[in-house]
């Protein structure tokens, strides 16, 4: 029982209280706005100077609009000054010291933010002000700001930007009214981390400038936001896909020349790069500052360009027909000896694991001239009585045993017989016998051809058994002469055929080597540009 009393007691007294201090805040009220204005500044004398104490506290960075070079922020503003007019002796009003009331009803600082960008000039809102009794006025307004920055894109996507806010008097000089910082800097204990900038800091420099317009002086305060870009985004989505596409372009040179694929790889390279390239370009403001992205963009598009360019020329190397003149003396020294063994360039006739190819290459004059009689199976004609095949020239000796019947009249053009003498120097016995019987079966069965072989062995030594003579009994004219043509036609045609693929095996391993130089080249100028890059972010 006695406790509900004393309950109902203090509702009571507290309710009685709350009364009163409405009562005396109505008449509070009532006595300072009633002969009151907020037209004028609160001095009681016009040469006294207002002072303004201004405070920035910076909620959340919104958006940077580098393109457009304009800065979104949410800041709470907190402006302190004293009124002359709404000071009053807090006994007379049972101990009320502070009162809120709306800020239209009071004198306010038209401070605003000069490099403002917000096209409707209303980003902030109608809040109360704070009234204490010795005539002390906060205001802490909410705004959403919009200023213009100056963005320098010079190390995007590694940039620092520097973004200022300045704050001042619109009409007031300093005369009438000055400002003072409340803190060094910008209060940033209750800042929303922002995922694209990093807020390094945030310091107040109060200036005071003298304008053209004017004598009097003009007192602003400027904060300025030091802000740094998390490059993360930008190194996953923009710097390395270009990377590992600028790294494609040197593997153009290892491809195979008759893949036929070699410039359209450095085509495509290029293409992929432009297209980077304009998104780049998009987000950037159209200045004169070249982004560094932007200049790692430009050069590997430069070497891109090199590169393919380097490839058609060397492909052109490559594909030298027959009648392109033999390799210069200074290539072949410096381009097949010397940058051969450095770029690890083996014969064109080698495969790709190093070793000799099972194609068989054909022999040239000199080697088959001077290959030694022992060294294979030479078989040695003897066309009446003239040395033919590898080893005539040995055995003018054995030529005596050749007999050529001519006609009655040796100055007529017409051949009846032609006598061949075939050396077989390595065939054994067996073996010389059995073409021995080949041939006489062979010459039966070209009887009625107008025309017989006759075939007649040598007397005489080791000499003899290796040798045997066929009569091959004709009626043509000149023949014989006609062999020798086209044989010495073949052998020359072979003997061209046999320089030009030399000359064009040449060439190619001239191609092959400038395809390693300029690909280990590129890999190493490649390499060196994106240390560079990721340099910058360190």
């Amino acid at each position: 029982m006695c406790v509900c009393v004393c309950v109902c007691v203090c509702v009571c007294v507290c309710v009685c209280c709350f009364s009163a201090h409405g009562r005396f805040a109505q008449k509070l009220l009532t006595n300072l706005f009633s002969n009151y204005t907020n037209a004028l500044r609160p001095v009681e004398d016009t040469d006294h100077i207002i002072n303004v104490t201004l405070q920035i506290t910076l909620s959340q960075i919104i958006d940077m609009d580098e393109r457009n070079q304009i800065l979104t922020t949410y800041l709470w503003v907190r402006q302190v000054w004293m009124d002359a007019f709404l000071s009053w002796r807090k006994e007379d009003y049972d101990g009320l010291d502070t009162i809120r009331i709306p800020s239209s009803y009071v004198w306010r600082p038209d401070i605003v933010l000069y490099n403002s960008a917000d096209d409707e000039f209303s980003s902030s809102m109608e809040t109360n002000v704070v009234l204490r009794n010795d005539g002390q006025v906060m205001w802490d307004q909410p705004a959403i700001t919009k200023s213009s920055c100056s963005v320098d894109v010079a190390f995007f996507p590694f940039d620092v930007q520097q973004c200022h806010l300045t704050f001042g008097s619109w009409t007031h000089n300093g005369n009438q009214m000055d400002l003072f910082n409340a803190l060094d800097s910008a209060d940033l204990a209750d800042f929303v981390p922002n995922v694209e900038w990093e807020v390094l800091r945030m310091p107040a420099k109060k200036n005071v400038i003298l304008y053209g317009c004017c004598s009097d002086p003009y007192p602003d305060i400027t904060f300025t936001l030091h802000l740094k870009r998390r490059a993360s985004f930008y190194i996953f989505n923009l710097l390395i896909p270009c990377m590992m596409i600028s790294f494609l372009a040197p593997l153009g040179f290892y491809l195979p020349a008759d893949s036929g694929e070699k410039v359209s790889l450095g085509v495509t390279v290029l293409l992929a790069l432009t297209v980077f390239q304009l998104l780049v370009a998009e987000s950037m403001p159209p200045s004169e500052s070249v982004p560094l992205i932007g200049k790692y963009y430009i050069a590997t598009m430069t070497m891109v360009t090199a590169s393919t360019a380097l490839t058609i020329f060397i492909m052109n190397i490559h594909h030298c027909g027959p009648e392109t003149r033999p390799v210069p003396k200074w290539a072949e020294r410096f381009v097949l000896n010397y940058l051969a063994r450095i770029c690890f360039v083996n014969e064109v006739r080698e495969n790709c694991l190093g070793g000799s190819s099972s194609k068989k290459q054909p022999l040239s004059q000199d080697q088959s001239n001077n290959q030694s009689p022992g060294g294979g199976r030479g078989v040695n004609w003897d066309v009446n009585g003239q040395a033919w095949g590898g080893n005539g020239e040995q055995e003018k000796g054995a030529g005596e045993s050749v007999r050529v019947e001519q006609d009655v009249t040796e100055q007529t053009v017409w051949k009846e017989d032609l006598f061949v003498t075939i050396d077989h120097s390595e065939e054994s016995g067996a073996a010389g016998r059995r073409a021995e019987a080949e041939e006489e079966s062979h010459s039966d069965s070209e009887g009625g051809r107008g025309g017989y072989v006759e075939e007649k062995k040598g007397v005489g030594g080791a000499a003899g058994e290796n040798r045997r003579e066929v009569l091959v009994r004709t009626k043509c004219v000149c023949q014989h002469q006609r062999l020798l043509q086209s044989v010495e036609y073949i052998a020359s045609s072979y003997q061209d055929q046999r320089t030009a693929q030399v000359r064009i095996a040449e060439w190619r391993k001239v191609a092959k080597v400038m395809d390693r130089f300029f690909m280990w080249l590129f890999f190493i100028m490649f390499f060196f540009m994106s240390i560079l890059i990721l340099g910058k972010a360190i």
